[in-house]
């Protein structure tokens, strides 16, 4: 089978950091910066950024380019005689279906988010109410099904147009689109009255917060280390695929590195984004996942143009989201293509039926089930 191959450099830079760029960034990250203490946690992530997430990273994209696949096919073709390297494979290949299973459910509720503020569904609404539509929204079955099913959908008509037709223009023009709404969003959160207070605990180390107690300061660093390697999507051959379409010439460390910062930039600016308006309007930004379905939805819905902030915000998480969707659905299709020899398209429909199937668990399980 001829493999396909990336047009251009800055195809597989964006590609490859949309597959790190997503939830983790967006969501996760300020979540668990908040919880350990700020700018302290901020400081532990990066020096594990460094130290682990990008030799790990550059590990798995050398796999890719000498095995020349994805996961399974890579570990195969590199594993000495005799030994059973190629399990591991089946094992990466499992954790991509598995995280697909709740992540097009998480990805379906930013594009819900989005299209009820662009709509004006949180016009007007008290605080009561505009906390409570994350609620009505997980106990709708017909609407979580609804969401689930559209992202998946457009996920895989995206891959299964080709990698050049399909999810490097796709993937170009995402990304530029989710940079600059990073833009604008930092734009706006540093004229809020909080910006001040929230750039201090976000950005300045405050030792005190963790070495005061020996269990914080491990469950800040252990935290920190699992966010690093999250972040990136090293650990179950996500960004294996991507090691393949790196051409001989190109350094990996060097390829690794670009994919880190622009990780980083987009993690960085998300709490650039949060932390100004939890300090404006007096929200405890250790309040974890809600922070994002309930505390900022509130904000937005009683701040001036909160319709259209709200609207630029769940649309930059969609698009983070997204990046990532596309990006473990182009390693489940390639697996699909590399065991069977089917085309892409048939391995995309056979794996799109699989991918909602399996996900219904996860939809249903809050709500019928």
């Amino acid at each position: 089978m001829e493999r396909e191959t990336l047009k251009s450099r800055l195809g597989f830079i964006l590609l490859s950091a949309g597959c790190a760029i997503g939830i983790g960034n967006v969501w996760r990250f300020p979540t668990v910066t908040g919880q350990y203490g700020g700018g302290i946690f901020v400081l532990f992530y990066l020096i594990f950024l460094v130290l682990m997430g990008l030799p790990v990273l550059t590990m798995e994209l050398a796999v890719g380019r000498a095995g020349h696949g994805a996961a399974r096919s890579a570990y195969k073709a590199l594993e000495p005689q005799g030994s059973k390297w190629h399990i591991h494979g089946w094992f990466c290949m499992v954790g991509c279906i598995l995280l697909m299973m709740y992540y097009t459910t998480v990805s379906g509720w930013m594009l819900d988010y989005f299209f009820r503020f662009l709509t004006g569904n949180f016009d007007g609404l008290t605080s009561e109410q505009a906390s409570g539509i994350f609620g009505e929204m997980l106990s709708s079955p017909v609407e979580m099904v609804f969401w689930m099913v559209i992202i998946t959908v457009a996920g895989f008509i995206v891959c299964g147009r080709g990698l050049q037709g399909g999810l490097e223009k796709v993937g170009k023009w995402m990304m530029s689109a989710l940079l600059v709404l990073i833009l604008v969003l930092v734009a706006h959160s540093f004229v809020l009255p909080g910006v001040k207070e929230g750039l201090a605990f976000y950005l300045l180390p405050d030792f005190s917060k963790i070495f005061g107690s020996p269990d914080m300061f491990f469950e800040a660093a252990y935290a920190a280390m699992g966010q690093a390697f999250f972040t990136l999507s090293v650990g179950i051959g996500n960004m294996t695929i991507f090691g393949s379409y790196i051409d001989k010439e190109h350094s990996l460390l060097g390829e690794s590195v670009r994919i880190v910062i622009l990780d980083t930039f987009v993690a960085i600016t998300a709490g650039l984004i949060i932390f100004p308006a939890c300090f404006t309007y007096g929200v405890d930004q250790t309040s974890g996942p809600s922070l994002i379905f309930i505390t900022l939805p509130n904000i937005f819905a009683n701040m001036a143009l909160g319709r259209l902030w709200g609207s630029l915000f769940f649309l930059f998480m969609a698009f983070a989201a997204l990046s990532t969707v596309l990006a473990v659905f182009e390693n489940i299709i390639c697996c699909g293509m590399e065991l069977t020899g089917c085309s892409r398209k048939k391995s995309s429909l056979v794996n799109l039926v699989l991918i909602i199937a399996l996900s219904m668990p996860c939809v249903l399980g809050y709500n019928l089930w």
